[in-house]
């Protein structure tokens, strides 16, 4: 079945910019709201009511300028600081002297934060530093001596936009980590289900040869060794595998690019729940007895498809470690939150510490073709064994899987 790539973009500046939009045109009105309580109070109005007119095609004008990171670029931000610093020193030529001195509004008011803003969000926290020390320095000269008021506006600038600006840049890091670690993640899965796509086929054949060939001897015994070669070097192959990179798209501020390879929907899937024990039931042979309700068990087909792999995992490593003549036992449960599947088998059991010896030299059966499908399906498998008495293998999994809900949440 043919797999698709999904593309995800992380990106937890956008909002940022999106409120920084918003700021800009809300400021701007409320600056041209203030110059209009007071126009009577205004030495030169007009000087005002010009700079306010720039001030308003600006904002509107410049509005896709904000929109992201990619958009806003240095000459823009140096622009728009200076729109704004210019505003601050004219508040001395258009408004009375009185108002000015006793710590009036200037021209931009805070609309002037929203320039200082746009240096944090696009380059940090220095960038952030280097604006608001500007405004501080033209609200100091506005004013002509510092103020309580005008001292304490500055503080509050300079340390919000330099809070700011460190924030991005650790929402940035942290962005970039977060998306690394959800591609391993997926790589990591990816690798899984063609581990146990090759366990379930090619290792199995490989095994088969290189244990009747080493039986037969003579030049057969070289194609076992061959085949046995061959094998461990595809276990190998299988149990590790490269992760790709993350990247960073071109816009910034869409953040990081997390590429995820993942299981399309396919017809079967459509037409709604399968019945477990017509998947099953094949594996009931005159060796192995299969024991089922007397109702359907109902379960999504991908999570019916993969516990009915996972059996057959099972039987394989019984006929495969136990014989071909070996007994097994099917048998299902359906409980009301969750179907239990047991494969039991009347072998010599397993040697305590041989699964984790298995494991470690790439034999992977249990540890992906049964335990990694629950496992993926929001279940679990449980290995009880006793040397002498056999083997029980209990797979469970929930009626609503893993695998059912991620389907219906892309939905």
């Amino acid at each position: 079945m043919a797999k698709r790539e999904r593309v995800m973009r992380m990106s937890v500046e956008q909002p940022l910019w999106r409120a920084l939009t918003a700021y800009r045109v809300l400021t701007m009105l409320y600056a041209i709201g203030l110059f209009a309580t007071a126009f009577r109070k205004f030495a030169h109005p007009w000087v005002a009511i010009g700079y306010y007119a720039v001030l308003f095609v600006w904002t509107l004008a410049t509005l896709p300028r904000v929109a992201n990171a990619a958009s806003c670029t240095k000459r823009f931000l140096a622009v728009d600081l200076t729109i704004a610093l210019t505003g601050i020193m004219l508040t001395p030529v258009a408004d009375a002297h009185h108002r000015v001195v006793t710590g009036g509004p200037t021209l931009p008011s805070i609309w002037t934060a929203g320039s200082v803003l746009a240096f944090a969000i696009k380059g940090g926290w220095r960038w952030a530093a280097f604006a608001s020390t500007l405004v501080a320095v033209a609200n100091l000269v506005e004013r002509g001596a510092p103020t309580r008021d005008t001292i304490h506006n500055v503080i509050l600038v300079w340390v919000a936009s330099i809070a700011i600006g460190y924030v991005v840049e650790v929402a940035r890091a942290s962005e970039l980590t977060l998306a690394r670690a959800l591609e391993i993640e997926a790589a990591t899965r990816e690798r899984e289900r063609l581990a146990r796509d090759i366990h379930d086929g090619v290792l199995q054949v490989l095994a088969m040869v290189q244990r009747r060939a080493s039986a037969l001897g003579g030049e057969a015994a070289e194609l076992g060794r061959m085949a046995g070669e061959q094998e461990v070097a595809l276990r190998t192959l299988v149990s590790g595998g490269l992760v790709p990179v993350s990247r960073v798209s071109e816009d910034a501020s869409l953040g990081a690019v997390v590429r995820a390879v993942e299981e399309p929907d396919d017809d079967q899937d459509s037409q709604g729940p399968v019945d477990l024990r017509a998947l099953l039931a094949p594996y009931a042979t005159a060796r192995v007895t299969f024991s089922e309700p007397g109702a359907p068990v109902p379960l999504p087909p991908a999570a019916a498809r993969e516990l009915a792999a996972a059996v057959g995992a099972a039987l394989d490593n019984v006929r495969g470690h136990v014989g071909e003549d070996a007994r097994a036992w099917i048998l299902v449960e359906d409980e009301p939150d969750e179907v239990i599947v047991t494969v039991r088998d009347d072998g010599p059991g397993i040697p305590e510490g041989r699964l984790a010896q298995a494991e470690g030299e790439g034999r992977l059966g249990v540890a992906l073709s049964i335990r990694g499908r629950l496992r993926d399906l929001g279940g679990a498998a449980e290995l009880i064994s006793v040397p002498g008495q056999g083997t029980e293998v209990e797979l469970k999994i929930p009626k609503v899987s893993r695998v059912s809900r991620g389907k219906a949440d892309q939905r």
